[in-house]
């Protein structure tokens, strides 16, 4: 079994150095491209139980996703794994289901098994339980919050409100006027105001009788949402949906009309799940940096381990951007 000193050696630095670099705590660029060199030539595997009886953690944090079978949240889980795994952290996963007596339990039970940290993605049947996640005596931290933001523990997320008026200023550039909303409220709120807001700006409104809530988050329920609005009104030109699994479901609502996307009707997700780029047609959609944000958030907590002390109570908003494709265009009268 190949030892930390014979890495060391290998990388011509001290035990220390390759301590740090385990660690993930700031080294030279060029002592940390050595060491990892070491750990690649000689297989090395650090010791994770020695770790954690000299340093007295568990070097596991846990993780709450509202649901593993959402493929927004399945990608969140990966990308958290990703870098968990770069700094020797285990991942120990639990599922909300949308429900706050679920989180509850989920929550005590992680009490008692001590994890180093807790990640909270989504804010739905979360929210009840801030009080006994700022109570907690391990870091914890929020991912992709967007309903309120407390200010009770920090939070790493995008502009839920600028993200909407992407999508908003994309479709009143190509000369959409006739809108419907798909979005799942209260909780995506912000991403329909930023929407308006758009809209605004040419002095257009959305009116409320054209947003629509889904009965749940899937391509099912995208689905009769959309169909209810085009039976609304059978003049509009353009459909918002706040997930992309909702706009999935929205356009094959569409074609089941008999009309095209986008030559008839556009349509706009929210997510950019890696699988609309392969949906027919492509769907145009506002994009997570999800890669970035799991980054952010997993290396925050890590520090206040290191630290010994919570993290700081800020709120990280990253950019989101737009993501265009087929599925959006002019509307025929355009």
């Amino acid at each position: 079994m190949v030892t930390m000193a014979e890495v060391a050696e290998r990388a011509g630095v001290t035990k220390q150095s390759v301590s740090n670099v385990l660690a993930g705590k700031s080294v030279r660029p060029e002592t940390a491209a050595k060491v990892n060199a070491a750990i690649e030539e000689l297989g090395y595997k650090p010791n994770l139980l020695a770790r954690s009886l000299r340093t007295g953690t568990t070097m596991t944090f846990g993780l709450f996703v509202p649901s593993v079978a959402d493929p927004f949240y399945s990608s969140v889980v990966e990308e958290v794994e990703n870098v968990l795994v770069r700094h020797g952290y285990n991942l120990l996963l639990a599922t909300t289901r949308h429900d706050p007596e679920y989180a509850r339990a989920h929550l005590e039970n992680l009490t008692a098994r001590a994890v180093d940290a807790l990640l909270v993605a989504g804010d739905a049947g979360v929210v009840q339980q801030l009080p006994l996640l700022a109570a907690a005596q391990f870091p914890v931290g929020l991912f992709a919050w967007e309903v309120d933001p407390p200010q009770s523990l920090p939070v790493v997320s995008i502009d839920y409100e600028a993200a909407g008026f992407l999508a908003g200023r994309h479709l009143r550039d190509l000369g959409h006027r006739k809108v419907a909303v798909v979005a799942s409220l209260p909780f995506h709120a912000p991403r329909v105001a930023g929407l308006r807001r758009a809209f605004a700006a040419d002095g257009l409104d959305i009116d409320d009788s054209m947003v629509f809530t889904p009965a749940s988050d899937d391509a099912s329920a995208g689905f009769a949402a959309a169909s209810a609005a085009l039976a609304a009104d059978p003049g509009l030109t353009a459909i918002f949906a706040t997930r992309d699994v909702l706009a999935l479901g929205a356009l094959d609502a569409v074609a089941r009309t008999g009309r095209r996307v986008p030559e008839d009707v556009s349509v706009v997700g929210f997510d950019d799940l890696a699988l609309v780029g392969h949906s027919e047609p492509a769907l145009t959609t506002v994009a997570f940096p999800t890669r970035e944000m799991a980054q952010q958030a997993v290396e925050l907590l890590l520090r206040a381990v290191d630290a010994g002390k919570p993290p700081t109570n800020a709120i990280s908003l990253l950019r989101p951007s737009l993501t265009v494709r087929a599925s959006s265009g002019p509307p025929p009268s355009a």
